[in-house]
């Protein structure tokens, strides 16, 4: 059972508890709890009197900063429906999420790292009939178009009649009113459109502070961005629930994570694995104070067992743990700090607490230890898919079950095994291959940092895998081939490898397998 009815409602119970704790440290400027809630509220109100209603959708499109924090809860204090917009998207991609959902607002940029968000955007070509307002974070207004506004002036709007509407329309949310819609990764096609609730977002947020021991006081560094279910949920808002400090981190870079660890006394560090891997070659890792840090929450992709022994051994974590969510469902599985490294490296843990998880070929449970499709259930699974009923019903089924189209193995105690994408498997002379298995496999190799495997066609065989690798010490493909036959079946060992300097990541780094095909694709590769 939720303590809050709604996102507004957790914020006023942080104000109240942890009003003087600094909430929000962005470089020169720090937030208390009270101040952030107040400028949330004026956010809200400025929102309100530029029109936006109940329900309304407004985007941000902008780097991780103090004012998406302030944005965000004062879009959920408006009773507005946010929509995050991928930093990492062209004009065109962006274009098509504001224009699907109808955004009115957007909150963004037009000078950062020398991009132009406000530009880009003008450039694609793309009516958005809806946007009324651009809502400038970093750089001038002038010219800018789409109504563009500095965010000092637009937050000037708010007036003490809006600042009331701002206390009625929080106080009427309630769980089942919609929160948020993020646009899942679109890694493996068009990107869809999650629709949440309030409930459903505070479930996240409330489980992941649960599994992650976060408490107030606790200094989290956040490197994860914003638009991101990571970011958003179990960011922003589970610091809010816990009462802890967030800083946010506009892009990551090793040299300042650092230096944010040891000058802010960071004590919370989640992030995809190569975060800790940069960490832990950093050549002057052991002349900084690290000694703060004390939680460590990975995911997102595969994870060599050495790497957890590393972290173990040589950073100061007290818990370290790996978990397993979804856009459409949120987080569903962690495992412990009862794990050992084999099992935080290779398996995504248990069922969180109010989460099912079956494993499945077509509509019947498999066997431990057998490969199938998993399947969720809990508070936290989406509504729908925005705007597409069909798709809604292929994926949601009406008694609540969640079709991931992950593939997993589910083990005689319960833990999960991630093996790959149901659109990844491929077959090999009739046995079906995994490339999540086969790339934890190739990431037991001394030389090899980094793995990522696809199918390409074969003549004899139909399929055979191919695998692109980061390596750290000088190897040859054919070394990485033969070291594969000596360490799984013949079937699985790739007929093409390929040495890449680095792995196509999408901002929350997962690895791009549609990029891996087409670059295969383009060179004609066959077994």
């Amino acid at each position: 059972m939720l303590e809050w009815p709604s996102i507004p409602a957790l914020l006023a119970a942080a104000e109240e508890r942890h009003g003087e704790r600094v909430a929000v440290l962005d470089g020169a400027r720090q937030l208390t709890y009270s101040e952030l809630a107040a400028e949330a509220r004026r956010f809200a109100a400025a929102l309100i009197e530029s029109g936006i209603g109940q329900g309304d959708r407004v985007a941000i499109w902008c780097f991780n900063c103090a004012e998406w924090v302030v944005a965000v809860l004062g879009i959920f204090a408006a009773g507005a429906v946010l929509v995050p917009v991928n930093t990492r998207f062209k004009g065109q991609e962006a274009a098509e999420i504001l224009r699907r959902s109808g955004a009115r607002i957007l909150v963004t940029v037009t000078d950062f790292l020398g991009t132009d968000y406000l530009a880009m955007l003008e450039g694609a070509g793309v009516p958005l009939p809806a946007l009324e307002t651009a809502v400038l974070v970093r750089g001038r207004a002038d010219g800018a178009g789409h109504s563009a506004v500095d965010w000092t002036t637009f937050v000037g709007r708010a007036t003490t009649a809006a600042l009331e509407q701002v206390q009625r329309r929080s106080a009427a949310l309630g769980p089942e009113d919609p929160s948020d819609i993020l646009f899942t990764s679109g890694t493996t096609g068009v990107p869809k459109g999650v629709v949440m609730t309030h409930g459903r977002t505070l479930t996240v947020a409330c489980d992941w502070v649960a599994m992650s021991g976060l408490r107030a006081g606790d200094v989290y560094l956040q490197v994860n961005p914003y638009f991101h279910m990571f970011g958003l949920k179990a960011g922003i808002l589970a610091s809010v629930v816990a009462g802890a400090t967030m800083l946010p981190e506009p892009v990551f870079d090793v040299d300042a994570v650092l230096s944010r660890v040891e000058t802010a006394r960071v004590t919370v560090l989640p992030g995809a694995p190569t975060i800790y891997q940069a960490i832990l070659d950093h050549p002057d890792r052991d002349a900084r104070d690290l000694s703060s840090l004390r939680v460590a929450v990975t995911g997102a992709a595969d994870i060599p067992v050495q790497l957890i022994h590393r972290m173990q051994k040589e950073l100061p974590f007290d818990t370290i743990i790996t978990g397993y969510g979804l856009t459409e469902g949120g987080t569903a599985c962690a495992t412990s700090e009862a794990d050992d490294p084999e099992a935080i490296a290779t398996t995504v843990g248990k069922a969180r607490p109010g989460f099912e998880v079956r494993v499945v070929q077509g509509d019947r449970d498999v066997a431990p230890d057998h490969a199938g499709e998993v399947l969720l259930r809990g508070g936290s699974v989406m509504s729908g898919y925005l705007d597409d009923p069909e798709e809604t019903a292929k994926t949601l089924s009406t008694d609540g079950w969640l079709r991931t189209g992950d593939l997993g193995v589910l083990d005689a105690a319960g833990r999960l095994r991630i093996v790959g994408r149901v659109k990844d498997m491929f077959i090999v002379g009739g046995f079906n291959a995994y490339p999540a298995e086969i790339e934890n496999a190739l990431l037991r190799h001394p030389a090899i940092r980094q793995a990522a495997v696809i199918g390409i066609p074969d003549r004899r065989l139909g399929e055979v895998g191919m695998a692109f690798v980061v390596t750290s010490d000088p190897v040859t493909a054919d070394d990485i081939i033969e070291w594969s036959r000596e360490q799984m079946a013949n079937y699985k060992v790739p007929r093409a490898v390929e040495i890449v300097d680095e792995l196509p990541l999408n901002a929350t780094g997962k690895v791009m397998k549609d990029a891996l095909r087409a670059r295969a694709a383009a060179t004609g590769r066959r077994a």
